[in-house]
C-alpha cells in the first residue's frame, strides 16, 4: 500500500498525485497541513512528522517495499522506477 501525505495546491504534491495517475497506482492520500504549512489533521500531521521527522510535503510511504522518502523529483523517480 502507498501513502502519500501531500497538501492540496502543492506543485510539488500535484506532481506526485499526476504520476501515481498516469501509473494507475492506487494510494491513499492524507492531508495534514496546506502548502503554506497550516495544519489541517493534528492526527496525520503527527504521523507524518513521527514518520519521516520533517513537517515537508510531499511524503510518500511505500508499505510494501518498505521505503519512505521526500522530495518529489525522487519519489516521482522512484514510482517510474518500481510502478511503471
Amino acid at each position: 500500500m502507498l501513502e502519500l501525505y501531500q497538501a492540496e495546491g502543492c506543485p510539488y504534491s500535484e506532481n506526485v498525485r499526476e504520476k501515481l495517475s498516469e501509473l494507475g497506482v492506487s494510494y491513499v492520500a492524507h492531508n495534514p497541513r496546506t502548502h503554506d504549512g497550516d495544519v489541517l489533521n493534528e492526527g496525520t500531521h503527527g504521523e507524518l512528522t513521527a514518520l519521516g521527522g520533517r513537517d515537508q510535503i510531499p511524503y510518500l510511504v511505500d508499505h510494501r517495499r518498505e521505503e519512505a522518502m521526500y522530495e518529489s523529483d525522487d519519489i516521482v523517480a522512484y514510482l517510474d522506477e518500481h510502478y511503471g
